[in-house]
């Protein structure tokens, strides 16, 4: 289909029964059906079905911007249709709006770098675009879930950047602001208790004495060191491996995807998001993640 077609606005599900047949590069397989996702969701489901863990839904969240900003940079590149690009990204919406949650059933325990995360993204919002455009789903007409959905893009490269761009996002809106009002209220608690006075202990035993407004005024500091640490360890979160592609060459991606992409996404999280200088450490390492890591360890001692 290379003209746009009518785009409706169906509901979200799929109202149906037993399974439909999808088919990938491996052949085919028997996929719910009432579920948006398709053969590469549904065979990690058989062969990594390991304990009870699953991938986090914050992280397919995060992995909605990812997919909308690649639409929307690859239909500026005249790569793809605008209207493609523009049902791509409405559907990415609704993935991170959390609306499409129950479509993303898979354990943390899977194969490459993410790559069955990455496709079961790409399935659902391919079949549900289909859904809207008026055609079959599991046809992947008229748009694909590879050749579409993840255009311009590997596991290798979208996966560490969804996981950037979540550990920012929670880190920032969720983390931070519930600290900040902890060290506000520890603070206000220390000013009242500031004469109220208690036997300090060293090494098990009475010591000498203390306030326990002193005392509480020492946890607000540390916290505050702490928070400042992991304010400290975030930045290199904004660095993005969007553009690496499989290796950290950019095979298969345009010039400037790259920087293009991250600012789309800087864009649309009004977070400064930038491409990483070398994508072949974007890829390899996870230094950024360990440091934002350490940041929260750090925070957590003091609490």
């Amino acid at each position: 289909m290379t003209s746009a077609p009518t785009i409706t606005s169906c509901p979200i599900g799929i109202q149906a029964e037993g399974t439909r047949r999808e088919r990938d590069s491996m052949g085919e397989i028997e996929v719910p059906a009432n579920k948006y996702w398709g053969a590469q969701t549904q065979r990690s489901l058989i062969h990594f079905s390991i304990g009870t863990d699953r991938m986090p839904l914050p992280l397919y969240h995060a992995y909605g911007v990812v997919k909308k900003a690649a639409a929307l940079v690859n239909a500026a590149d005249g790569r793809m249709p605008q209207w493609k690009a523009d049902l791509i990204a409405r559907v990415a919406d609704e993935v991170t709006a959390g609306k499409l949650d129950d479509h993303f059933p898979l354990f943390v325990w899977q194969t490459g770098s993410g790559t069955q995360t990455n496709m079961n993204v790409n399935e659902v919002i391919a079949n549900r675009a289909i859904q809207l455009a008026g055609g079959e789903i599991g046809s992947k007409k008229p748009v694909h879930p590879n050749d579409d959905v993840n255009m311009g893009q590997s596991s290798n490269d979208s996966f560490p950047t969804a996981m950037h761009v979540v550990t920012l996002l929670e880190i920032e809106d969720r983390l931070i602001p519930s600290v900040e009002k902890l060290i506000e209220t520890i603070h206000s608690k220390a000013d009242e208790w500031m004469d109220v006075v208690k036997i300090g202990r060293t090494h098990l035993q009475d010591a000498v004495p203390l306030t326990v407004g002193q005392e509480w005024s020492g946890w607000a500091s540390l916290l505050e060191d702490a928070l400042k640490n992991l304010r400290h360890a975030r930045e290199a979160l904004f660095e993005l491996a969007a553009g690496g592609t499989a290796v950290g060459t950019g095979l298969n991606a345009p010039p400037g995807f790259s920087k293009a992409i991250a600012r789309k996404i800087a864009e649309l999280t009004g977070r400064p998001f930038v491409t990483a200088p070398n994508k072949f450490a974007a890829l390899s390492g996870l230094d950024a993640m360990v440091r934002a890591s350490a940041g929260l360890r750090g925070l957590a001692v003091p609490c």
